[in-house]
């Protein structure tokens, strides 16, 4: 089993139990030594998504908090793909769109470069992507600089995107939850995404299944308003609202 999926497992198991011991991931993943899972704690703990109790515990973070995009960029790449590839089946011809910040939407945005469409993003990552002509119409909204998470905020960004009604918007968040919906860690994105969702026919969610009932600390968009799409199934979640992950 390769790391990230042994790094799956773990936080999915993190994330049904309060604690967890080493001797849990053992039987868990009998076929890794020790010091492999150490590693994978390890890994798991520098990308917050656990934290490791005296005693040699862990369990998974109940906040979720911001990482740099590039950091992101490098957290479960696969799964990622898998989801941008399922958000292009949504998009049409001749449909515009916006495509939030992040690192999974920046995988959808390289998807529907390729489309006969009108993309609308704030992701400052857009202007790396593109190094030659698309079929696409890209449209970078203005806005204040985060460096952190390459994406443009604020009220210029916010009057900018009110000047459009989208057909789709493809959002990012930290956590998806029954009780608090879509959260973000930052509140001008979560006043960014909440303007979006005000303009757009449909909302879309891409997340990888580690930010399941997870929270962070800015309330976006109700569960309900939104269809998600993901890696793999949740039947809480799916009894709430649409998801998609196959």
């Amino acid at each position: 089993m390769i790391p990230y999926e042994r790094q799956r497992k773990i936080l999915e198991y993190a994330n049904a139990h309060d604690l967890v011991l080493l001797e849990d991931l053992l039987d868990l993943i009998p076929d890794a030594s020790e010091s492999t899972l150490r590693r994978d704690i390890k890994a798991l703990e520098e990308a917050r998504q656990v934290e490791r109790l005296s005693g040699g515990a862990i369990k998974a973070h109940a906040n979720t908090s911001e990482l740099p995009s590039v950091t992101k960029a490098t957290l479960f790449t696969k799964e990622k793909a898998r989801i941008a590839k399922l958000a292009a089946r949504e998009i049409k011809r001749d449909e515009t769109i916006y495509i939030d910040s992040g690192s999974t939407c920046t995988a959808l945005l390289r998807e529907a470069l390729d489309m006969d469409v009108c993309i609308v993003t704030t992701n400052t990552d857009a202007i790396r992507t593109v190094s030659q002509p698309t079929r696409a119409k890209i449209v970078i909204a203005g806005g204040s600089y985060n460096p952190q998470i390459a994406s443009l905020f604020g009220p210029l960004a916010e009057e900018s995107l009110r000047r459009y009604i989208f057909d789709k918007a493809f959002l990012g968040a930290n956590g998806v939850d029954l009780k608090f919906g879509i959260t973000t860690p930052r509140i001008e994105e979560s006043a960014k995404k909440r303007v979006v969702a005000e303009q757009s026919k449909r909302i879309f969610v891409l997340v990888d299944s580690s930010k399941f009932h997870r929270v962070a600390n800015t309330r976006c968009i109700a569960l309900e308003d939104t269809a998600i799409i993901s890696d793999s199934n949740d039947e809480r979640i799916a009894k709430r609202t649409t998801l998609i992950w196959q």
